[in-house]
């Protein structure tokens, strides 16, 4: 049986791709627990994604050690460009303490790369499998761990500047209960 890939798939995963490289252009708040909650809510998808994979192949045959190595291989990749990316982002101190962050376009350029990468390496994974899409159901997983390494290494630099960060929420958030206790 030969896989299947239909243009809904491929155009939903551009989509989340697209935006994922979008929010990393635009200059924002560097926040300890913002910044995970799209890699855990990608990471969630990526068991599902992957438990559906493997599921498609052992539905034909059992699964063997190739795809699982290449799996495993594209998941450390994940993890090598998200250390690449997050030293590309630009992190600076505002002028009210807060922490900023923005991708460059060499930040760009290398999520580009990582999709790239991932293309290929799931359709040797689904090749290898003979069967199913494991490699193709992957992405949310590859996406999860690229964005949380990145993630987690730029809030790391983020907190070398001094002030940690979520400063500037703290701050509105102590002024509107300052507020609304008057």
């Amino acid at each position: 049986m030969q896989n299947t890939n239909d243009g809904a798939g491929l155009t939903i995963a551009a989509v989340i791709v697209a935006l994922v490289v979008r929010q990393q252009l635009r200059t924002r708040l560097v926040r300890r627990n913002g910044s995970l909650i799209t890699p855990v809510v990608l990471g969630v998808l990526g068991v599902f994604g992957i438990a559906f994979g493997v599921a498609s192949v052992i539905k034909y045959h059992p699964l063997t050690a190739l795809p699982i190595v290449l799996l495993a291989v594209s998941l450390a990749v994940a993890a090598a460009f998200g250390v690449a990316r997050a030293r590309t982002v630009r992190v600076w101190s505002g002028p009210q303490g807060e922490v900023l962050r923005k991708g460059t376009a060499t930040t760009t350029a290398l999520w580009l790369t990582s999709v790239a990468v991932h293309l290929g390496l799931s359709l040797w994974i689904d090749h290898a499998a003979g069967v199913g899409l494991l490699g193709t159901a992957s992405l949310y997983a590859y996406l999860a761990i690229g964005l949380g390494t990145q993630n987690l290494l730029v809030c790391g630099r983020a907190t070398a500047l001094g002030p940690r960060p979520d400063t500037a929420d703290t701050k509105s958030s102590q002024a509107r209960r300052s507020r609304s206790t008057r």
